[in-house]
């Protein structure tokens, strides 16, 4: 009786990283998010350089926009959990200019959100490069960077896992 109760209610679902904490913690998220952001920049401009456009480009552009749009709000969420939940103070201490990092990296996600030139996309790509290669550092763990093997084939910084 109480679950038909509560499904009733207006309640909007919540989701989170876990608060346990389980110490699982990983920017490959947030990297793999940015660079879908380019990618469907690519896209759109793609379609931009169309001479006519058919009602299917309108719909895909519709859509591309729209991903483009999640995509850099997964950025923001993967990088503030990170953030919130796994830096505390040694980690402050090692990496002073994370907060302003992580305010850097919010900031080029909304103007992701808000413009579609490619050259906003790869700024968010080498903030979120920076946090991620800041993160692997405080768990001493030496990192790397490579063109990733996928469109939009951009430099990132992997951790270096012997």
């Amino acid at each position: 009786m109480i679950h038909s109760i509560l499904k009733a209610l207006p309640i909007p679902g919540a989701a989170a990283h876990c608060d346990i904490p389980c110490k699982i913690y990983d920017p490959q998220g947030a990297q793999i998010a940015a660079l879908s952001v380019i990618r469907f920049m690519d896209l759109i401009a793609e379609i931009g350089n169309r001479d006519t456009l058919i009602l299917a480009d309108h719909a895909q552009l519709s859509r591309l926009v729209r991903e483009k749009e999640i995509h850099a709000a997964k950025v923001k969420d993967e990088v503030r959990v990170i953030w919130g939940d796994y830096f505390k103070q040694p980690q402050f201490q090692q990496f002073p200019h994370v907060h302003s990092l992580v305010h850097d990296i919010m900031l080029a996600a909304s103007a992701c959100k808000q413009h579609i030139g490619r050259d906003q996309g790869t700024k968010l790509l080498a903030l979120v490069n920076d946090f991620a290669a800041a993160f692997w550092q405080t768990k001493e763990i030496d990192t790397f960077t490579a063109q990733c093997p996928y469109p939009p084939a951009e430099t990132v910084v992997y951790p270096k896992l012997d």
